[in-house]
């Protein structure tokens, strides 16, 4: 059992959501059980655990740093730190589009050639400096996407019709506001993370049904994350592609 709280918590949430004890876990990760048996107690994971972990519980390698409070790798970051501010523009004209459309787009921005990194990374900002607590990992989940505050604030509105300012998306990080069932609901409509996980690590149950999220997105949140390593002009070509299909 997890005693030293922190990622071990989370960790252990995750494996027993999959119904995976540490033994199988250590064994589908190539992991010695002694090691996340310290992490469970506490112990900070290295960057080399968590790389052979997230392929284990089937999340993105990125993510997992994120959700263990760690610095993503240069190599897994996001392409571009200004083509985020394109994203809200794709997903304005993704959502337009029927399912099967979406899907012709996302085999396009898979065949795209990657360029090399346009920008270096950078590191978060002061105002995204969050204490630990399940908002924040779902808005450094977010951010992960190469969405600051405002782009995710017209990113959920496209998704789950729920607007609320750039600032207080800042606040759920923050903890300020609190995250409820109805809230979790639109960060999985956005994330291409699976929901039960989400719920895991945060906590909370998600609702039955949600007053927000939109009928139709299939594919939305899963484009999002395709176009995080594109830089900015391949994604704004991306955006042109898919206004170009609405016709």
């Amino acid at each position: 059992m997890a005693e030293g709280g922190g990622f071990g918590v989370l960790l252990e949430r995750l494996a027993e959501r999959r119904q995976l004890d540490i033994g199988v876990l250590g064994r589908s990760a190539d992991v010695a059980e002694s090691e996340l048996l310290s992490v469970l107690r506490g112990g900070e994971p290295s960057p080399c655990l968590l790389r052979r972990l997230a392929p284990a519980l089937g999340l993105h390698t990125s993510d997992l740093f994120v959700i263990a409070g760690a610095d993503v790798p240069d190599d897994l970051a996001p392409a571009d730190p200004k083509a985020g501010w394109h994203v809200p523009h794709l997903v304005r004209r993704a959502v337009a589009l029927p399912p099967e459309q979406r899907n012709v787009l996302r085999r396009f921005v898979a065949s795209v050639p990657r360029e090399e990194r346009a920008r270096p990374v950078r590191g978060p900002l002061a105002y995204e400096q969050y204490p630990d607590g399940p908002g924040a990992v779902l808005v450094r989940l977010v951010r992960n996407r190469n969405l600051g505050w405002t782009a995710m604030a017209k990113t959920f509105l496209l998704v789950t019709d729920r607007y609320w300012s750039a600032a207080t998306y800042g606040e759920v990080g923050r903890g300020t506001i609190p995250l409820t069932a109805d809230l979790l609901a639109d960060f999985c409509a956005v994330l291409d993370v699976p929901s039960d996980d989400l719920a895991a690590l945060t906590g909370i149950a998600l609702p039955a049904v949600s007053s927000h999220a939109k009928p139709s997105i299939a594919g939305v949140a899963e484009l999002i994350w395709d176009v995080r390593d594109l830089t900015e002009r391949r994604l704004q070509e991306i955006g042109d592609l898919a206004g170009s299909m609405e016709l």
